[in-house]
This record gives structure tokens, C-alpha cells and sequence, in this order.
């Protein structure tokens, strides 16, 4: 395992959280909710203490410009980034038939984390790790061009006007998935609330530094085969609401 690894320290951490107290800017305008849900059920906890140090990631350091490929015990050909990855259903099934890349998920809600490392154990996924924490934390200290395609699936809409503030897809947030992700590399964002879609549209499509892969209402409204439905799309099926699947290519980068 890298020197990446983040060991179990509760002193320093407080059980499997990173520390924010440093960035105050990313506090005051945090993009998810709770930490943690209902009571983990015991294998499930005993799971995440055993496997969660030997997959998670612990912050860089401040002024770091790492590479993905740090963070794995071998080289892959591809390294992808899922900002809030729910269960992790969506990540455990790109690791599965991705095999040749490395996936690093962002999730700091711990019943989530600990259905990710659920799968990662009974599927015994190598091709895997976690960063429990906001993920602006993580892509800060990443390096330039690194990344071969990013998702941002179903995000939590805070539908308050007064919360649109805390949306992931925002300037600042698209701004560093330009910079990180390779030309030519994908950006996947799926949505099951219409104001968020056209508020996503709208942001993404005045960044230069994407093209909008889409010809007409079939290409946002189908899934490829390449990207699996989650729990939270199913849910949002059931109760009416239709979802949208919208992909953007990264533009050449301005020498």
C-alpha cells in the first residue's frame, strides 16, 4: 500500500473523517449533507474497519500536484474520479469492467463508504480507492491533465435558492475538472431534477473548455451500456421523475 494510505488515527481524525478545520472557504460552502445515517450493521462495520485504511486516501499536503497512479499499488492505463459515489454501485461496476484503470471514488457520507468497501471485498476489487472527504480537498492536489473521465452522478440539487451556493457543478468546480482531466477525456453528470439540469447546462456550456456530446433529446435522455443505473436513479423512477445523462468532452488545452 502507498504512502498515500490514511491510517485509522481517531486523535487526528476523529474515527474515518479527514480533517477541514484548515480551509475554511471549502467549509463555509460544503456540498453534502449528512456524515453518516442509520447505525453501519456489524460485518458491515467490522468490513470497514479491516479494509477502509488499506483503500483510503488521507489529503495531500497543501501545494501537492500528485498523480493518480501514486495512490495504487501498479499502474493502470487510465485513472477516473466519481465526485459522490452514493452505495457506490455505479463505481464498483466501472472497477469490475474497467479493469485496466484505476478508479478513486469521493464520498464523505460513511453509510455510503461503507457500501463501497462492501463490494470492494466480495468482488475483491484492487482497482479501487476512497477519499472520504470533499472532494475539492483531493482534486487540488492532483496534478494537471490526469485524468481520463470524471463523473458526477445525480448530486445532491440543494433546491433552496439560498443553497444553490453549495451545488457541485459550479465555475470553481468545473474550472478544476478542466484542468485535471485529460483531452479528450469525458465528463459524465446525471440528474433527476430539471432545475438542476438546466442550472448544469447552463454553467457547463459556458465553460470554453468542454463540447456538449449530445445531437438531440435522445442522447441525454438514454444511458450508454457503459454506465449502469444506481440505486438512486431506480428510486427516482419509481417515484416519477425522469432523469438525464449528460456527457462533455474536454476541449484541447491551450498551450
Amino acid at each position: 500500500m502507498t504512502q498515500f494510505t490514511l491510517a485509522m488515527d481517531k486523535k487526528a481524525h476523529g474515527p474515518y473523517m479527514g480533517a477541514m478545520r484548515d480551509l475554511e472557504h471549502i467549509k463555509s460552502s460544503r456540498i453534502y449533507g449528512r456524515r453518516q445515517g442509520k447505525p453501519l450493521k456489524p460485518s458491515s462495520q467490522r468490513r470497514l474497519e479491516e479494509w477502509l485504511p488499506r483503500l483510503q486516501l488521507s489529503k495531500p499536503e497543501s501545494g501537492a500536484s500528485l498523480d493518480p497512479a501514486e495512490y495504487f499499488d501498479r499502474p493502470y492505463d487510465g485513472y477516473t474520479l466519481e465526485i459522490g459515489f452514493g452505495k457506490g454501485e455505479h463505481l464498483a461496476w466501472q472497477a469490475t469492467h474497467c479493469p485496466d484503470w484505476g478508479h478513486i471514488g469521493c464520498e464523505p457520507f460513511l453509510n455510503g463508504v461503507s457500501g463501497l468497501v462492501d463490494k470492494v471485498v466480495q468482488e475483491r476489487l484492487e482497482n479501487v480507492r476512497i477519499f472520504m472527504d470533499d472532494a475539492r480537498l483531493l482534486m487540488g492536489g492532483l496534478r494537471d491533465q490526469c485524468l481520463d473521465r470524471a463523473y458526477i452522478l445525480f448530486p445532491d440539487p440543494w433546491p433552496k435558492k439560498r443553497h444553490h451556493k453549495r451545488r457541485v457543478i459550479n465555475p470553481g468546480n468545473i474550472r478544476e475538472l478542466a484542468r485535471l482531466l485529460k483531452c479528450g477525456a469525458e465528463l459524465r453528470i446525471a440528474t433527476d431534477h430539471r432545475d438542476y439540469c438546466r442550472w448544469i447546462l447552463s454553467h457547463m456550456l459556458q465553460s470554453e473548455a468542454f463540447d456538449w456530446l449530445a445531437e438531440g433529446p435522445a442522447d441525454w435522455h438514454r444511458r450508454p451500456d457503459d454506465w449502469p443505473p444506481t440505486r438512486y436513479e431506480q428510486k427516482a423512477l419509481e417515484q416519477g421523475r425522469r432523469s438525464t445523462y449528460l456527457r462533455f468532452i474536454r476541449k484541447p488545452h491551450r498551450q
